[in-house]
């Protein structure tokens, strides 16, 4: 087999995975929203459940949605039928994945998960199947085909569950008002989540590694600070003021407006007026927040009095290279 060969079937099976999503767009329909219901009001956990590939999916749905706000717990479907059924309460619910819905372990699993008395949410391709009649909703799943020239390992349709139990996990989080705080509380731990949990005095940027100008610095000069500090623009003032900012991004508005007729131009006829600021005592996710509103990558930051002690950067915020606080 030749690249070209290599590459087209690689491409194709991308394809049918996407096309597989996008079927699943126009399924998602009035049972989501009853499932979504049932798991928004309960008062215990979600149960996921499933075997081979679908039971893969089914622990990375249960770890989303823990980690965004619904509690939830992956059981085997054999170890159930082999006394783990003592975990499930009354007040929890049970999602079942098997693409086909005929699972004998699956099918076994279903009169002693009825008999619990809990609600049981079917993910499957196949409906009508066993999965699909003894379950008290159907989230219909189902793909055209498998990547892949036979069409039998599961492909297209794993990834389409995980997709689909991945907008329970995010319609779920956002009905429970799941925030960054809590996201905060429940991620302690985890290089990204040291960085967004420090504060922004932690990672800023400060002292002579500010890139900093005059207001009447040529445009040359202002260029070569931008390109000494590495960090995409230039704060325009002096230590104790700051003016304005120079960005990549005003750069490239000059040169497109003027051409080359750059002759005489300094730092404050291209600065943008009053740079977004954020209080070093603020979190990095705090910053990282205002930086998405704003599509910009860089703040000023400020102390108590509201005076400018230095600069945060996106790639601060995320880290250099490496995850973790400098100094820490």
């Amino acid at each position: 087999m030749n690249t070209h060969e290599i590459i087209a079937m690689g491409k194709d099976a991308v394809r049918t995975e996407i096309a597989g999503l996008e079927g699943i767009v126009s399924q998602i329909d009035e049972s989501f929203v009853r499932a979504v219901h049932i798991i928004a009001d309960l008062k215990g956990k979600v149960i996921l459940t499933g075997i081979g590939k679908s039971g893969i999916i089914a622990k990375k749905i249960a770890s989303t949605m823990v980690s965004i706000g619904t509690p939830a717990v992956f059981m085997h479907p054999v170890d159930g039928l082999h006394g783990d059924l003592g975990t499930i309460m009354p007040q929890d619910a049970a999602i079942v994945l098997s693409n086909s819905g005929k699972t004998k372990e699956i099918c076994d699993l279903l009169p002693p998960l009825k008999s619990l008395g809990i609600p049981i949410i079917a993910i499957t391709g196949c409906d009508p199947s066993p999965l699909a009649k003894g379950s008290d909703i159907v989230l219909k799943c189902t793909v055209e085909r498998e990547a892949g020239n036979l069409g039998l390992a599961p492909t297209a349709s794993t990834t389409a569950q995980l997709a689909l139990g991945d907008a329970l996990a995010v319609v779920l989080s956002h009905i429970k008002g799941f925030n960054r705080d809590d996201f905060k509380m429940i991620h302690p731990a985890g290089e990204l989540g040291k960085q967004l949990m420090s504060r922004i005095s932690q990672v800023m940027i400060t002292g002579e590694r500010i890139p900093l100008v005059a207001p009447g610095t040529p445009l040359g000069e202002v260029v070569a600070e931008m390109t000494k500090k590495s960090l995409g623009f230039t704060l325009v003032g002096a230590p104790d003021r700051i003016d304005g900012i120079v960005t990549d991004g005003d750069l490239r508005r000059v040169l497109l407006k003027r051409g080359d007729n750059l002759q005489g131009l300094c730092a404050s006829d291209i600065m943008s007026l009053n740079p977004k600021r954020i209080s070093g005592d603020k979190l990095a996710l705090d910053a990282l927040e205002v930086m998405e509103r704003y599509q910009i990558t860089s703040l000023i930051v400020t102390n108590d009095s509201d005076h400018y002690v230095g600069v945060v950067h996106l790639h601060d915020l995320l880290g250099r290279g490496k995850l973790g606080l400098r100094g820490v």
